[in-house]
């Protein structure tokens, strides 16, 4: 394995060579990153991060749960009607 170190806007960026990578192992990788719209390298960057347990970066709960179930093709939910908001209690 490789390691290499470069500057990117102020943050300091890894680059690794993986060798004798099977081919079997190389080709599931690539239909993953396929099916996910990625390059095979950002799919390792992603793989390596969930691995690793580090978040990738801030976003909104609406937007997690929009990426989690981005792969398997979004989720419908039906949505009941809201009643109309009740008047406040009184303590007079």
């Amino acid at each position: 394995m490789l390691l290499e170190f470069e500057k990117d806007g102020g943050q300091i960026m890894a680059s690794i060579t993986i060798r004798n990578l099977e081919d079997g192992l190389k080709a599931r990788l690539r239909v993953r990153a396929a099916e996910r719209g990625r390059s095979m390298e950002e799919e390792v960057r992603i793989i390596l991060r969930e691995a690793l347990n580090l978040r990738t970066e801030q976003g909104n709960l609406a937007q997690a749960i929009r990426a989690r179930f981005a792969p398997i093709g979004g989720v419908e939910l039906d949505i009941p009607p809201r009643d109309p908001i009740r008047e406040p209690p009184r303590f007079d």
